[in-house]
């Protein structure tokens, strides 16, 4: 089932999301709005709106909270309010709560500020289920007694606060206790009538990257996610304090957020937010949309809340503009927008209720599951679906029954933030005339090349490809998260296969009892390196006097989230196909290290050399490899793959030799039995876990030298600290699996060629070396290696009628009937009718023009994409496409 808008590319453009913007700024530098006569600006239809649908966001309805349904989220806000109530009870000296000590920790501070909040929660939740916390004055004056207290000692002088991060200051604290002042409006204004405007002060004070206590939109602290916070606090603010000018000028900030990012026409320099492919980025350079990026949905999803029925902008639900009043955009312009994001940035990267790895960032260490991220994304798009229409409407309450009916993991809507969510949640549910559909195609290859990634989906398996570039960080680490990261962007891939828990097979256990070096896809040396902390000391690269601070530019270049020096990252994309290709590179540190920019002290890590494609299809992936090596002469690991399992499960190991002969040992997977190096060229191998039920098959094929591979089979226990200071030191213990190809010190460079076969059986694998089925091993059958060189990387599939190829380098290049002018990614399909179906990206995003020649009778152009033009030359027919400003986008043309 498809959104009617369904994608980014046909959305809103930038300027007429903006048009609001500079008429609402205007309405903000306005004369005041009228003033009571003791002074203080009186809130007007508007502002008590915005507070009433706040408080209908956190703490529900009476309508709401009387469904049973949402009864135990009315449990869940009072047994927390009643755990912090006892923590404040047993506060001891420098605390406000129990165990969480004040005077150093800003995370402490901010944890103490929700804690308020979470309680005040409590007094405000209507219904008949409430607890007799409701309405509680003796309990919302304790909670402003903890307000006054934090701000006189701890907060209000803000010479001795902003220590730590940035992000408690500005976001963290403020989103507590902006919350918590519409919560306790009434009777703040009774008890503590000056705490309110006290506080707006002190949050403004604390906008220290910000201008004149405001956003300032050239600051690269407000963009994306953060700045989505910060200016739906200052809504709040505004609302509650009667102050116009504030909630129209944050409304007006808020709205850049929604804005496609255009790469070449950056506005105000920042790169985050959404791209035209649904990639999303935060930090200006990390992939980021299963951390941040939901954060942002969540955000948008709110502010469409809050505004609803207020004239900050107008209000139609049908997507269509409607100018209230001439200001040019509307909530329903807005809820379009996000419906897009959706279908296109988040939809692709969820398999059966699962988040996918590769958008995660530093996320990726801590224990809240894929799972756990998608249920955020179902409450947005259940409160999206109550502000759509139609089809709109439809589709959306379509995915959100799709995602309950294909996860692992029951979703449980007691984790929603709003109870009016749970309450919708469960009419969804309920609702027989919906049928459960995803929002895209089973068959899907999305290219995410903004932010280089690849997702390739089929009925029973997703493959997630991580990649890293000059424009793309190689991974995040931050605050002591995600320790080991180093190879995270080299081509680490992650195979989902359909109907498993993807709890026994990725998340947290995974990078916890998987070598960082021996990532599943990864090329890495063979050395041992360090965690930051373990260098320095401290949770990042301490050297003021070099300009390395704790949120300093520096520390993100080199140490946070470093980007890669290599260009070409990238790949082509027709209908359900892709190509991809990646030249590894060392990052940015090590560059710079050479180039004698860093300090002495600063680590830096020099990283191995290979060039690599993968070749998308329906029942395998292909994977080349050119050039596998290390210049600097040591030994470099390239892992096949890597899989874990639980510790009493049955894992196998079976396979061939090309000369006939099984798989040594057996295959049982016992010390002697399955494991080892191969005694010579292997025609397949196959992983089997039989207490999940699936199965991985591995085929290696000519064109890939005669690397022989080594299958490792282990039982690992660690703790999960190990990648995460501040997880709970749970030791896990698993079963893994690696298939690697093992370099020792100073050998050659090698090729590789393979095909990951997922779900396979024995006797699928069998038919890939007897040239029968989808595929051929060994150059037999319809798969074969075309080219695999530094140069150019391609194969293809007769049976698919496919040929699919990656150039690396300047110069004119060859693969089949296709001759390539430089680097690109190219796909060439012929249809059954002879249509042949062409398309062609610039994975290095640096080519104004790529020029394809298709060689053989020629051809005419049926139809293509503006850009394309098609010449007849001798020997056959060339596409020059226009690649200029494309930003790695496939470009395609049908020929005759």
């Amino acid at each position: 089932m498809q959104l009617s808008r369904r994608t980014l590319l046909t959305m809103l453009p930038a300027s007429a999301l903006l048009a609001v913007a500079a008429p609402l700024r205007a309405r903000a530098a306005g004369p005041p709005i009228a003033t009571s006569a003791g002074g203080a600006a009186e809130p007007g239809a508007d502002h008590a709106a915005l507070l009433a649908n706040t408080v209908a966001i956190f703490a529900g309805t009476a309508e709401s909270n009387a469904r049973p349904e949402v009864a135990a989220k009315l449990a869940a806000i009072t047994s927390t309010a009643r755990t912090r109530l006892a923590a404040l009870d047993g506060a001891g000296p420098g605390e406000l709560f129990k165990g969480v000590a004040l005077g150093t920790s800003d995370a402490n501070l901010n944890t103490s500020y929700q804690y308020l909040y979470e309680i005040a929660l409590a007094t405000r939740t209507p219904g008949p289920a409430a607890s007799d916390l409701r309405d509680d004055v003796s309990v919302q004056r304790r909670v402003i007694d903890g307000l006054v207290l934090l701000h006189d000692t701890y907060y209000g002088d803000q010479s001795k606060g902003y220590y730590g991060n940035w992000f408690n200051w500005e976001i963290g604290i403020s989103a507590s206790v902006s919350r918590t002042l519409v919560l306790l409006k009434d009777e703040l204004a009774l008890y503590k009538p000056d705490l309110t405007a006290a506080y707006v002060s002190s949050m403004d004070a604390y906008l220290r990257n910000g201008k004149d206590g405001d956003v300032d939109l050239d600051s690269r602290f407000h963009t994306g996610a953060n700045l989505a916070d910060i200016t739906t606090n200052r809504i709040l603010q505004g609302a509650v304090t009667g102050d116009d000018a504030r909630v129209v000028k944050a409304v007006a900030d808020q709205l850049t957020v929604y804005a496609t990012v255009d790469p070449y026409h950056p506005r105000h320099g920042v790169t985050d937010g959404f791209y035209a492919d649904g990639s999303f980025i935060q930090h200006d350079s990390v992939a980021y949309t299963g951390s941040y990026g939901k954060v942002l949905l969540t955000r948008a999803v709110q502010t469409i809340k809050i505004l609803e029925g207020t004239d900050y902008i107008s209000t139609g639900t049908d997507g269509s503009t409607d100018n209230g009043g001439g200001t040019g955009t509307g909530t329903g312009d807005l809820v379009a927008v996000v419906r897009g994001w959706v279908a296109d940035g988040f939809a692709p990267l969820v398999f059966e209720g699962w988040m996918m790895e590769i958008v995660k960032g530093r996320g990726v260490s801590r224990t809240a599951t894929g799972y756990t991220d998608v249920a955020v994304v179902v409450e947005a798009v259940v409160d999206l679906s109550g502000h759509s229409t139609g089809a709109d409407a439809t589709a959306l309450q379509a995915y959100v029954k799709f995602v309950r009916q294909t996860s692992k993991a029951a979703l449980d809507p007691a984790v929603f933030v709003s109870p009016v969510s749970v309450a919708r949640y469960a009419d969804i549910l309920a609702d027989a005339s919906v049928p459960a559909a995803d929002l895209g195609d089973a068959e899907s290859h999305t290219a995410f090349n903004a932010m280089d990634k690849t997702v390739h989906r089929r009925p029973g398996y997703a493959f997630a490809l991580a990649r890293s570039s000059d424009r793309i960080s190689k991974y995040e680490y931050m605050s002591g998260e995600n320790l080991m990261p180093w190879f995270q962007g080299d081509g680490a891939h992650y195979l989902y296969l359909a109907g498993q828990d993807q709890t026994r097979s990725f998340g947290i256990d995974y990078y916890t009892t998987v070598s960082p070096y021996r990532l599943a896809g990864v090329t890495a040396p063979v050395e041992t390196r360090r965690t930051i902390p373990e260098l320095y000391g401290t949770a990042w690269y301490d050297n003021p006097e070099r300009g390395f601070t704790s949120s300093s530019e520096s520390q993100n270049t080199y140490v946070y989230f470093p980007r890669g020096t290599n260009s070409l990252s990238g790949g082509a994309r027709l209908g359900a196909y892709g190509a991809v290709g990646l030249v590894l590179g060392d990052d940015v540190a090590y560059a710079a290290k050479q180039a004698g920019e860093l300090p002495d002290d600063f680590v830096v890590h020099r990283n191995a050399s290979a060039t690599k494609s993968w070749f998308m299809l329906d029942d395998e992936i292909v994977v080349l490899a050119a050039g596998v090596g290390d210049a600097a002469g040591r030994a470099v690991t390239t892992t096949l793959d890597s899989r874990i399992a639980a510790a009493s499960d049955a894992v196998t190991v079976t396979g061939r030799l090309r000369d006939g002969a099984t798989w040594p040992g057996g295959g049982d997977g016992s010390a002697g039995g399955g494991g080892g190096t191969a005694p010579g060229p292997v025609a397949w191998l196959r992983y089997a876990d039989a207490g999940q039920g699936s199965a991985v098959g591995y085929v290696f094929l000519d064109g890939g030298g005669d690397s022989r591979p080594t299958v490792a089979l282990d039982t690992v226990t660690r703790s999960r600290r190990v990648v995460r200071t501040s997880n709970p030191d749970t030791p896990v213990t698993k079963r893994v699996f690696s298939l690697s190809v093992d370099q020792p010190a100073g050998a050659r460079p090698l090729s590789m060629a393979h095909a990951l076969v997922p779900n396979a059986t024995e006797r699928q694998l069998k038919a890939y070396g007897a040239g029968r089925g989808h595929g051929g091993g060994a150059g037999r059958g319809p798969l074969s290696v075309v080219a695999n060189t530094t140069r150019v990387q391609a194969v293809e599939h007769r049976g698919l009628s496919l040929l699919a190829a990656n150039t690396f380098t300047p110069g004119t290049h060859r693969a089949g009937r296709l001759s390539i002018d430089g680097a690109a990614s190219v796909l060439l399909r012929t249809s059954h009718d002879g249509t042949v179906s062409v398309a062609v990206c610039d994975p290095t995003m640096a080519r104004n023009t790529v020029s394809v020649t298709v060689r053989g009778r020629r051809l005419r152009a049926v139809s293509s994409d503006d850009g394309v033009r098609v010449l007849v030359v001798p020997g056959g027919t060339r596409i020059d496409v226009d690649t200029h400003q494309a930003h790695g986008r496939s470009l395609t043309v049908r020929l005759r």
